[in-house]
This record gives C-alpha cells, structure tokens and sequence, in this order.
C-alpha cells in the first residue's frame, strides 16, 4: 500500500488515535497540529491525503484547505465538531472531499480513507478524453482546460463533472451524483450537490448563471449539454 496520510489536529490524543488506526492498515502516517504547520508539511511531503481537523490555532482548517486548494487536489477528509448542514457544505465549498464529524469512529475513518484513496486509483486506468467546444476534459492527466486555459477543479468536483460529461443529454439525480463521486449514502445531504456543481458552474460556464454546459433538470438533478467532438 504505502500511501502516506497527513493528520492533522491540535489534539495530540486525537493524532495518536487516528495514526494508530491508519498505520495498522498498513499506510505512512505524517502528523501537524496546527494549520501553518499542515501547509509546509503538505507542500514539502505530498502526502496522499490529508485528514484535517477544522479548527486550529493560528490558521484554521477552512483556510488551510482554501490554500492547498488553489496548488493542489490533493484529497482532504475534514474531520471536525461542527456538525451542522451548513458547515458541512462550507467544507464543499473550500474543496473538502469527504467531511466526518467528532465523536467518530476510527474504523470509519479509515473506511472513508480507504474508500476517497481507492476512487483516486480508479481515476488512474481512465476513459478517452473528451471535448465540448471550448470545454478539453483530459482524464488522463486528471486536467479541465476552457479556452486553452487550466481550470482548477477539486477531485470532487472532477468526478462529478465527468460523470456527467461521459453521458451527455442524461439527466442525473442528486443521489446518483452522490454515490458517483463519494461511493456512499451521504446521509441525505443531497444539498452537497448543489454546492459542487455551483463551484463547477462558477469555474467552467461563461454565465454562471444561465449556463451552457451544466443544465438544472427542475425535479431531477442536473444534465450536461454539449456535442462532443473527436
């Protein structure tokens, strides 16, 4: 296995706890406890994902996944004590992958490791690449391109948008969007869609709001629209 996960909390029990777990399936196990700290340790070690806790001295971890969003998509678990809807889809918003509230169980904390490294994996061996006019979609190389430019999606975000893309004219709902890009019930927060596809809409559409390429389907969910060309 040897893949590498960066902890991060400024509760030394909680670190221990959940590198306990971790290293007993087998994976590398960095630890930071604070948010400047998390940041180097991110950019210098690269781990392949980082599990980071929300509040945390000096830079917390909404603005630390802010960062490492903007230079990397590298995956994120946000484990926190903010329980609620909207801090939930605040942590979509800023580029979280997977968000898992305190008290947990570390047994599921590792499944949802287990589940976000192994949907990157499968990312590895992807179908063709795809263009829609102004819109490249390289799966290969993991990489969005508008207009010749690069478009910095989260991995969510990017599974989200090539599910979509793979079957254009389809109308997807909600919860199937849900289990395409997180694998598992979500606990009904079918809103978290709606969060991502704004992101996408915000970073892909020439008009967010009247968009060309990711259409509501009032009812359903959402379809993507485009002819795509070889």
């Amino acid at each position: 296995m040897n893949k590498s996960i960066l902890v991060v909390d400024d509760d030394p029990k909680i670190v221990e706890i959940v590198s306990l777990y971790l290293k007993r399936e087998g994976y590398r196990v960095l630890a930071a406890y604070d948010g400047r700290q998390a940041l180097e340790m991110a950019r210098e070690k690269r781990p392949d994902l980082i599990v980071l806790d929300l509040m945390l001295p000096g830079l917390d971890g909404m603005d630390v996944c802010r960062l490492l969003r903007d230079e990397s998509d590298v995956p994120i678990l946000m484990l926190t004590a903010r329980a609620s809807d909207e801090d939930k889809l605040r942590g979509f918003d800023v580029g979280a992958d997977d968000y898992l509230t305190k008290p947990f169980n570390p047994r599921e904390l590792v499944a949802r490791v287990r589940a976000i490294l192994r949907r990157a994996e499968s990312e590895e061996e992807p179908p063709k690449d795809m263009r829609f006019g102004d819109l490249e979609i390289n799966v290969m190389r993991h990489e969005v391109r508008l207009r010749g430019s690069p478009v910095n999606l989260t991995p969510t975000e990017f599974r989200i948008l090539t599910t979509m893309a793979q079957e254009p004219g389809r109308a997807f709902s909600r919860v199937e969007l849900l289990e395409r890009a997180f694998g598992y019930d979500y606990e009904g927060l079918e809103r978290t869609v709606d969060v991502h596809i704004m992101n996408i809409r915000r970073k892909i559409e020439p008009e967010p709001r009247r968009p060309r390429y990711i259409v509501t389907v009032p009812g359903v969910g959402y379809r993507f629209e485009g002819e795509h060309v070889e």
